[in-house]
């Protein structure tokens, strides 16, 4: 049966004034919408078959690499299109913001539409591949630069020093390969694509669907073309009013809840393989095995698995969640035996061939991580700490900020501010170990009267495809126009994928 849940821990009263924390830099920042993006998009999109999917049509649409410039350097945008199953119940273009960042929304639609059927018969379904990301100029490093990367977890100031050292070395290697693009992949200059691309799609407002690090280019476009939304669903906010260490610090304490959620779940769950052992004991075994360098993946002996990169688990197999595998796993690292479904090594690490992506390059654009010296990181990595006593810190964004150390922002943090007339969908659920419950509630704070928050009251990230509950009230937005009433929530309906 579904099981209510009681608020997260990142909703204790704690972490009140760092949820409402600002970059005092960007506090007054806002968003212009600099260029004609009507008459970019009425140049048009060639569609033809794709290669890989006959079903799916593919195309490009050119763009300015500067929006200032319209007449300058372009980018060529991939797209992929799923058109309307029912051609008669047609309402228009359903256009997907992909999460990362540096995920591939050509991808996403050449595996599978991703949307109910409902949904498929009324809209053509286009999926594009955001300024910077696979098909749209990725961001492309020197491999011989990349791993060169120092270690993501600094512990001196001279771990500081190198980090901004080599940080010059490889922001230019990737500007050098990357050309100019590499300088203008914020998710302003992705909204403003947004609005050339629903232009291009004939449509007069935009219909449009984000999850996760797609959600910024979708707020982004919500101030600066407020007046072309026609439905627009949020799901699993980024919260661009954060400054460097609530964005820590709270990233902290959901991938802390998420844990604690697991640990919940194997306490009272016979199917867990670690039920009646101490989890947390076993987990804080794992991490200090990692710490003096003795702890393998089973089958890769060559190199030991960092604390670091062990971290990954708790984040990775949290997002569904996929808590039988994830107990599992920890199980054959503890000396079990190893399952059929064991994943690869968690994190990241060297690369091989002779070039690296970097789509952190696009984060480090729309969020200030700056930090003066060492002993700010230090003051970052103990607050973090203290709301996560098993899980240290999030790994993706501490393991991030160190990159983006000397890196220009071009979209640096500040509250929204929509003025438009359409009401807007913010979907999240209460345990969330990548976007907190937090971040989607405040940005539905900051969206003012005419966004709604949706509540899933279980686990994992994005909620669109959880339950039959989250699924209708979506569609019925994105259909219809019909918001939920104020304070919708969704009961938690326990699964494991």
């Amino acid at each position: 049966m579904p099981r209510r849940t009681s608020p997260p821990a990142i909703a204790r009263v704690a972490m009140a004034a760092l949820l409402t924390a600002t970059m005092s830099c960007g506090a007054s920042a806002t968003v212009t919408g600099e260029g004609d993006t009507d008459a970019v998009g009425k140049r048009g999109i060639t569609w033809e078959e794709c290669e890989e999917e006959p079903t799916v049509e593919c195309g490009t649409l050119t763009v300015p690499i500067d929006w200032s410039k319209p007449n300058g350097l372009t980018v060529d945008l991939a797209l992929a299109r799923r058109k309307a199953i029912d051609p008669s119940a047609r309402i228009g273009s359903l256009l997907i913001n992909p999460g990362g960042p540096g995920n591939s929304g050509v991808k996403d639609m050449l595996r599978s539409a991703g949307f109910s059927e409902d949904v498929q018969r009324r809209f053509d379904i286009v999926g594009y591949d955001p300024r910077g990301v696979a098909r749209s100029g990725s961001v492309t490093c020197s491999a011989s630069v990349y791993n060169q990367m120092p270690s993501p977890v600094m512990t001196s100031q001279a771990d500081y020093d190198k980090w901004v050292a080599f940080n010059k070395k490889l922001h230019a290697d990737c500007r050098k390969l990357t050309g100019p693009l590499y300088d203008h992949i914020d998710s302003a200059n992705v909204a403003r694509d947004m609005d050339a691309i629903r232009a291009a799609l004939g449509e007069d407002k935009l219909t449009s669907y984000g999850v996760s690090y797609g959600t910024l280019a979708q707020q982004m476009y919500a101030e600066l073309f407020p007046n072309r939304v026609r439905a627009m669903v949020l799901d699993g906010n980024m919260d661009h009013s954060l400054n460097v260490k609530a964005f820590q610090v709270t990233d902290a304490a959901a991938v802390q809840d998420s844990f604690d959620e697991f640990v919940a779940w194997c306490d009272r769950d016979t199917d867990c393989v670690l039920h009646g052992r101490d989890v947390r004991a076993l987990w804080k075994g794992l991490l200090k095995k990692a710490d003096r360098g003795e702890l393998h993946w089973p089958g890769v002996n060559d190199r030991p698995v960092s604390a670091h990169n062990l971290l990954w688990l708790g984040v990775v197999l949290n997002e569904a969640p996929a808590w039988r595998q994830e107990a599992k796993v920890l199980l054959a690292l503890a000396g079990g035996p190893v399952p059929d479904d064991m994943p690869g090594p968690p994190g990241n690490g060297p690369v091989n061939g002779e070039s690296a992506e970097l789509p952190i390059a696009i984060l480090c654009e729309d969020f200030n991580l700056s930090l003066r010296n060492y002993n700010e990181y230090a003051d970052v990595m103990r607050s973090s700490n203290a709301v996560a006593p098993d899980m240290r810190y999030n790994p993706m964004p501490m393991g991030d900020m160190p990159i983006c150390q000397g890196h220009p922002v071009n979209n640096p943090q500040h509250r929204l501010r929509y003025t438009g007339s359409a009401p807007l969908l913010v979907g999240t659920s209460m345990h969330d170990p990548d976007t907190p419950y937090q971040w989607s509630a405040n940005v539905a704070r900051q969206l003012g009267p005419k966004a709604r928050l949706l509540t899933y009251e279980g686990w994992g990230h994005g909620i669109y495809r959880v339950t039959q509950c989250t699924r209708a009230a979506m569609d019925s937005y994105l259909i219809s126009l019909t918001v939920p009433a104020q304070g919708a929530r969704c009961p938690a309906e326990e699964r494991q994928d």
